[in-house]
């Protein structure tokens, strides 16, 4: 998403790698780069053919329980912006950045029930397209429209290029990750007439750019590295 919590700078690509986890920005992106992490390498096929099935399933269903609390952590962030008092929900339609985190939160929860539903057994071209193939078709639109809103808070609904703004990489990093989870969805379609997925290859490698592309997002919503006080002039 677009904002780290008491936080704007200039671009740096080098950011502080260090234990915060009571600051709730640090833990957005810290959760988001679990869940990234997670799903590249269930995506990956060395990972895919050298452990179990059901392993590689567990694995994407780690990852979207992070990026769950990944969502939420951004959620609260939208709620209690400019907020005396701490809250754990609410609504305030007129933020963007309050839509944008609900939005894609919903989308986190449908991306649960397609990876939990595709640790089911023995399910049919059927069920598998009702309870694996169309949640994380919907959790993929659900991460579209959230990505353009938070690009909208950033820059709004323009295009433009911002090189030196940290919040502007991130969500167009974030952006072009839910391409590429949308075209992985697309391409897991069960076909009815052979029961094998459409575009296997295409699944993993959407799913892999789209998960880098959110790891990285992810690593730049933390702080930028302090200039090394030794090389000072």
């Amino acid at each position: 998403m677009s904002e780290i919590e008491g936080f704007t700078a200039p671009m740096t690509w080098r950011r502080e790698i260090r234990w915060n986890a009571r600051n709730l920005g640090w833990r957005v992106g810290a959760l988001f780069i679990i869940g990234s992490f997670l799903f590249a390498l269930g995506s990956f096929p060395a990972y895919a053919h050298f452990v179990d099935p059901r392993v590689d399933a567990v694995t994407f269903a780690l990852g979207s329980v992070f990026f769950t609390t990944a969502g939420y952590s951004q959620f609260l962030q939208a709620v209690n912006e400019g907020s005396d008092t701490f809250r754990y929900v609410g609504i305030r339609p007129h933020s963007l950045f309050w839509w944008a985190t609900a939005v894609q939160l919903a989308g986190t929860i449908f991306f649960n029930i397609s990876t939990f539903g595709a640790l089911v057994a023995d399910l049919d071209t059927q069920q598998e397209n009702r309870l694996v193939w169309a949640p994380d078709i919907f959790g993929s639109i659900a991460f579209l429209v959230a990505s353009t809103l938070a690009w909208a808070v950033v820059v709004g609904f323009h295009w433009t290029v911002r090189r030196d703004d940290a919040n502007w990489w991130v969500n167009l990093l974030n952006g072009i990750g839910s391409v590429f989870f949308m075209v992985s969805a697309i391409a897991a379609l069960v076909l009815p007439t052979t029961g094998e997925v459409w575009n296997i290859a295409l699944v993993n490698l959407g799913t892999f750019i789209g998960a880098v592309c959110f790891l990285v997002g992810g690593y730049l919503l933390w702080p930028p590295a302090s200039p090394d006080p030794t090389q000072a002039d």
